[in-house]
């Protein structure tokens, strides 16, 4: 059940006391997951408060809690922005409620953050650098999730097997995002300390200047993309490309070449996680709200082809030959298909040797050889052969070896032959 900010308001002063409000606004938040909203106290001082509205939301305020226990004032300082302090905590039930200390500014839409100045901009890449540059040693002294990228990438693919269950994952995303987790080469990187919940409500902004970042319920070591995504979703390549310009002069380490392609696809997946978290709250609203995400989404990907998120092409799908049959286009009903050794008919030809000719045959194959010749080429070559012999003595050659009669088998010959018709099979 949502709670309204007045009741809000009565909670922060049995979490902070002394504490009296004077006027409450509700503020922005995660509204699946959770109720806030802003105080002004008689003093005239600024108050935030978190209510959660199930039990895994207050896990992870609670996470938030130790995170920022973590963050000592050395850490605190090296920072380009403030982080939030918990000015007192209150339990009903199995769920706590936070109140924390005012920070200042304002949180601003992704079109107005991509519309703001360039000093804006390099203020973006600058916080986004400062909290990867986070040393590793601060999640690990808290016992926060630590991923390696081959970790990281499984750990995705298990929840990509997730969604697929719900059979409400279009399949052309399926196929889309499966891909690029199965292309190794998409995922060497250098892990660092990732926000994990970074986007355009978690940044409060006051000028030109990034003045806090909230929001640190799933710190963690793992792929600084994650923290990409709501930058790649905003379909501005040149804020993109601006942030990311000033993000990596500011990094200690150079981010790796396939940032963006990972922080593309981060951005579609989490429609999926998204849908995933509507079922498992059995929330009609965000059930629908997902599915027509999700729906335009493959829409654009099957007419624009979408954001490139893998290094190797998407395989395109192989192309199934209909067999001929009976019910195939242009086939005549009830025809039956005719194999294809019997569409045309055998023709075998066997040579029958001169020997096996009837007397007839032989007889007209040497008129017809002595008719296709020329009468005095014959008499001539007649007469050479007479006298062709040793130049010497002018006797014929008597021991010359006659020329080799062929054989029934070398017999070539097409004077006659028999065609049989080929057996069908």
């Amino acid at each position: 059940m949502r709670r309204k900010p007045i009741e809000l308001a009565a909670v922060a002063t049995a979490a902070v006391p002394g504490l009296t409000p004077t006027a409450v606004s509700s503020a922005p938040d995660d509204p699946a997951d959770f109720d806030s909203a802003l105080l002004l106290d008689s003093e005239g001082k600024r108050w935030r408060v978190r209510s959660p509205r199930h039990a895994e939301a207050s896990a992870r305020l609670e996470t938030e809690f130790l995170v920022l226990r973590a963050f000592t004032p050395g850490i605190r300082a090296e920072l380009p922005f403030l982080m939030p302090t918990v000015a007192g905590t209150v339990r009903q039930g199995t769920l706590s409620t936070f109140v924390y200390s005012h920070l200042s500014g304002a949180t601003r839409s992704v079109e107005e953050l991509s519309t703001g100045s360039a000093a804006l901009t390099r203020e973006l890449g600058a916080a986004l650098a400062a909290i990867h540059d986070l040393p590793h040693s601060l999640v690990s002294n808290a016992d926060l999730p630590s991923y390696t990228p081959n970790e990281f990438r499984q750990r995705r693919l298990n929840e990509l097997d997730q969604a697929a269950t719900t059979g409400k994952i279009p399949p052309l995303l399926l196929r889309r995002w499966e891909h690029a987790l199965e292309d190794v080469s998409l995922w060497r990187f250098n892990p660092s300390v990732v926000h994990g919940d970074l986007h355009e409500d978690n940044l409060l902004v006051d000028g030109d200047r990034v003045t806090a970042v909230t929001g640190w319920t799933d710190l963690r070591i793992g792929d600084p993309a994650d923290d990409m995504a709501w930058l790649v979703a905003s379909n501005d390549q040149d804020f993109v490309d601006a942030v990311l310009a000033h993000y990596t002069s500011s990094r200690r380490d150079a981010p790796d070449a396939h940032l963006l392609r990972r922080a593309a696809l981060s951005a579609e997946f989490a429609l999926a996680q998204y849908l995933v978290k509507g079922l498992a709250a059995d929330d009609e609203d965000m059930i629908r709200e997902a599915e027509s995400m999700l729906a335009v989404l493959a829409e654009d990907v099957a007419e624009h082809g979408g954001q490139p998120i893998s290094v190797e092409p998407l395989p395109q799908p192989a192309v199934t030959v209909q067999p001929i049959g009976p019910d195939a286009p242009g086939s005549a009903p009830g025809q039956e298909p005719q194999p294809v050794s019997d569409m045309a008919t055998a023709v075998h030809v066997t040579p029958i040797p001169r020997d096996e000719l009837p007397a007839a045959a032989q007889e007209d194959a040497g008129t017809q050889a002595a008719a296709d010749g020329d009468p005095e080429d014959s008499t001539h070559d007649a007469g050479a052969a007479a006298t062709d012999g040793d130049p010497e003595d002018g006797k014929p050659v008597a021991d010359a070896p006659a020329a080799p009669k062929p054989s029934a088998a070398d017999d070539t010959s097409t004077t006659a032959l028999t065609v049989v018709p080929g057996q069908r099979h």
